[in-house]
């Protein structure tokens, strides 16, 4: 009994032996994997912290190119302090090559027939790399899903390649005073971070920055050729000069969504507001109805417009002012015309029988005098005698009594044509003269606005 108990305590031990030893060796093993990659192209005296070696004098030169994927997301945002920035998102894939010449690259690690090897990650996170940033994003971050979507290249002649997909949130400062015939030119800063332009120098690639051919945005077209541009820029925070790359995307804003939606509207309405010229004095609930509904309907399409919220004046605002002007003055005008209508109707009612007997005389050739509304009465401009009858008095003659002086009225509401004889009444010629004053008017205003605004925004 004691012999087996011995036997199984041995055989116990020496198989926990074994399973140690093999576990040890297999840790051994995968160690030695993990870290023998970065050794096969690493020097032993790599220093990642430190830059390539350069001529004496010169930074080492990183290209960069940057693939855009979809722009959107162009809106206001209002930030801190009361200010207002306009911010748009970028997707994009972004590209940077430099040369690492202490690298030691053995040839069995490239396929047959390549002259590049793809790296993994944690390998690169090795080597020296460049730490360049966008100056005016609010965000910028690498696209992950499982993992980061970035891969590491390495060519023959060692130079590497960084390749990253990501995404950014730009802040632009736009200018919106010919809004909505308004380009709009937001740039995009690359700046190395803690590099100064004698250590690293960005360049931009033959390739430079290129769009999708299938990108269209909603309310812009985006400009092409993009303007690039290298410089070096002076940043006190960091006290040196930086090298920069500069991108700049031309946003230029689609008109048609305002023509259907705001000038073709309210041209509209203005038109329909002449109408009122036409309607008599005798339909006044119909004119004034008409009227107020067209100011009212100018209000609520202008207030109700996707107007950015700026504090000087746009072009858009010199269209809804001008639009809002003429419909103002139609019920300007219809309200002149009432009064005139009041003070003629006043006259009429105040001395019915005086024009009927000018107008006698004159036909009998006694009087050669036209005779006009003034002061409510009727009065002679040249004397004459004319003959009086029972019960009547003489208007003014030579030899008649003479009659006190009556105040002359500032606007006369009716005269009679001197050629006709038709009496005109001045509320119906201003309603006539309205008819074609008022077209007349808009339609310079037309011609002036946008001959203007599309030279400005050429």
């Amino acid at each position: 009994m004691l012999d087996k108990f011995k036997t199984r305590a041995i055989v116990t031990f020496g198989l926990g032996f074994i399973f140690m030893w093999l576990g040890a060796h297999g840790a051994t093993e995968a160690h030695v994997n993990y870290t023998a990659k970065p050794r096969v192209v690493l020097p032993p005296n790599y220093v990642k912290e430190i830059r390539p070696p350069s001529k004496k004098g010169s930074p080492v030169i990183v290209d960069f190119s940057i693939f855009v994927v979809d722009i959107n997301s162009i809106n206001v945002e209002d930030m801190d302090f009361s200010n207002t920035i306009y911010i748009f998102r970028v997707d994009m894939f972004i590209h940077q090559r430099w040369l690492e010449s202490r690298l030691e690259i053995p040839d069995d690690i490239f396929e047959e027939g390549d002259d590049y090897v793809t790296l993994l990650p944690e390998v690169f996170e090795n080597f020296w790399q460049p730490d360049p940033y966008f100056l005016n994003s609010k965000i910028a971050e690498i696209a992950t899903l499982t993992h980061k979507f970035t891969s590491v290249t390495l060519y023959k002649n060692k130079t590497v390649r960084y390749a990253a997909r990501m995404h950014a949130i730009i802040a632009c400062q736009m200018e919106f005073q010919l809004y909505p015939m308004d380009i709009q030119v937001c740039p995009i800063y690359i700046e190395s971070f803690s590099s100064n332009n004698q250590k690293v120098k960005l360049r931009w690639s033959d390739s430079g920055v290129t769009l999708n051919p299938e990108l269209k945005l909603l309310q812009y077209n985006l400009g092409q050729p993009l303007e690039l541009e290298e410089s070096d820029g002076y940043m006190p925070e960091k006290v040196g000069n930086f090298s920069r790359l500069t991108v700049y995307f031309r946003f230029e804003r689609q008109i048609g969504h305002h023509l259907i939606q705001t000038f073709a509207p309210s041209s509209l309405v203005v038109m329909l507001s002449w109408f009122s010229f036409w309607l008599g004095l005798d339909a006044i609930p119909g004119r004034v109805t008409l009227l107020v509904t067209c100011m009212l309907t100018l209000v609520t399409m202008f207030t109700g417009a996707d107007i950015p919220p700026v504090a000087y004046v746009k072009a858009l605002d010199l269209w809804m002012a001008g639009c809002m002007l003429s419909v103002f003055a139609a019920l300007a005008e219809f309200v002149v015309v009432k009064v005139l209508d009041v003070q003629y109707q006043y006259q009429v009612n105040r001395i019915p029988k005086v024009l009927p007997m000018r107008i006698s005389n004159m036909e009998k050739g006694q009087c050669a005098t036209v005779a006009s509304w003034e002061g409510g009465a009727v009065r002679s401009r040249k004397a004459t005698q004319t003959p009086t009858t029972p019960g009547q008095t003489s208007l003014q003659g030579n030899g008649g009594p003479p009659k006190p002086a009556r105040r002359q009225s500032l606007l006369s509401v009716a005269w009679t044509d001197t050629d006709t004889g038709v009496e005109k009444i001045m509320w119906r010629e201003i309603d006539k003269v309205s008819r074609a004053v008022f077209p007349i008017l808009f339609f310079v205003f037309v011609l002036l606005y946008w001959p203007i605004l599309l030279m400005k925004s050429s």
